[in-house]
């Protein structure tokens, strides 16, 4: 874990509107079901494209070693929140998402 692992930020989902805190030291997708969004999602692990989304504004980071992105869709902005963790605050477009109740993780 470095220092930045520490920040969080504001990642906003479009059209929806809806906005949730993103701690740099989880992915994208664990940080909006914890605020009680649902991306799409399968595999977890940057492989299968379910979770595909487009970033409109912001910065993201990678802590595997080649997610399944083109270098082309990486220049389009385009992400996956199941492996991307924000640099930034953001504004990705993800017109499958959905409202969940907020997940329990204590287990109980």
């Amino acid at each position: 874990m470095t220092s930045d692992d520490t920040a969080i930020h504001t990642v906003t989902v479009q059209p929806a509107g809806w906005v949730f805190a993103a701690p740099a030291s989880v992915p994208l997708l664990v940080a909006a079901q914890r605020a009680g969004i649902r991306l799409p999602s399968s595999c977890r692990n940057g492989t299968c494209r379910a979770c595909l989304c487009e970033s409109r504004h912001g910065e993201v980071a990678y802590r595997i070693e080649w997610p399944g992105l083109s270098a082309d869709e990486k220049a389009a902005g385009i992400i996956l929140p199941c492996v991307a963790h924000a640099r930034s605050d953001l504004v990705i477009e993800q017109a499958a998402a959905r409202c969940m109740p907020p997940s329990d993780e204590s287990g109980g």
